[in-house]
Parts: C-alpha cells; structure tokens; sequence
C-alpha cells in the first residue's frame, strides 16, 4: 500500500509542471501566446466580428491559462478566418414557414507551436445560434454572437490545450 501511495505521488509530481485537473496540458516550455487580428471573409459579418473573436480568444487564453500574450517572438500563434456568418431557416412547419432561423458562424484557425511544429495544426471552428422566426436579426444578434464566441472559444482552446 505504502508503494502505491509512493507512486502515486512521485507521478503528481512529475505531472505538476504541464497537468491540471480541468484537463488542461500546456508543454511548461511555452509559456507566451500570440492571437493575430482575425480576418473577416464572410459576407453580412459585422464589422468589428473579427476584433471581437480575437479578443475573445487572447481573453480565454489569458484567463484560464499560465500563458503570457507577447507580439514579438511567441511560443504559440493563432491566426483565424471568418469563412461564414449566415441565417438560415430551419424546423419547417406547414404553410411554407418557419419556427426557427440559425445564425451560424465558422472560423477557419490555424495554431502555430513554434516550440514543437508537429504539434500545430488547422481546423475550423463552427457554431451556431437559434432563435424564433418571429425575431429579426439585429434584435438578438448581440447575444447570438456572443453565445457563439463563447462555445468556439472554449473548442479551439480545448483543441489546443488538452490532451484528450
């Protein structure tokens, strides 16, 4: 018993540097990160989305990482692209109407390690947001967006910093 107990310490230990609880596994050698500027390609995006999602990312690295943002040699890029902002209507119901529209947002990332390049990769991130046909657009958008943000940066920080 006192052999596991000896184990199961000495693996804490080794594992303190680079391991969490919530699941997050960040190489202790990267200790600063870069988001650069998003860049909007997709139509009908607002026009401060892509400053707002690359705050939004810079915010979630710096709130619940060790991370530190550095512009000038940093271990960590991400750069991101808007590819789509669209309403769509969806649950179809008799009469040629619809319940719901969906406001749907994709962004093309791209994570550089420049401690470990094996490590980097590029992927898109999508989300979207409900809400009844009754509502226009520009009544929800604000929360719409945010929802959104919320959930793709919670993916693209899990993408990048767990080891599930």
């Amino acid at each position: 018993m006192q052999r596991l107990v000896l184990i199961f310490i000495g693996a804490s230990l080794m594992w303190s540097g680079c391991y969490s609880f919530r699941g997050v596994s960040i190489d202790p050698s990267v200790t600063t990160y870069y988001v650069e500027q998003f860049t909007d390609n997709a139509l009908n995006a607002q026009p401060a989305l892509a400053q707002r999602l690359a705050e939004d990312l810079k915010e979630k690295i710096r709130t619940e990482s060790r991370l530190v943002f550095n512009d000038t040699d940093p271990n960590i890029e991400f750069k991101g692209i808007i590819v789509r902002y669209d309403v769509t209507s969806e649950a179809p119901q008799p009469g040629e109407t619809t319940a719901l529209n969906r406001l749907t947002i994709t962004t093309a990332i791209e994570y550089i390690n420049n401690v470990n390049e094996e490590k980097g990769w590029k992927k898109n991130f999508s989300f979207f947001f409900d809400f009844p046909s009754s509502q226009d657009l520009s009544s929800v958008e604000d929360e719409a967006v945010q929802a959104i943000s919320d959930q793709m940066m919670e993916d693209i920080f899990n993408a990048a910093f767990t080891d599930w």
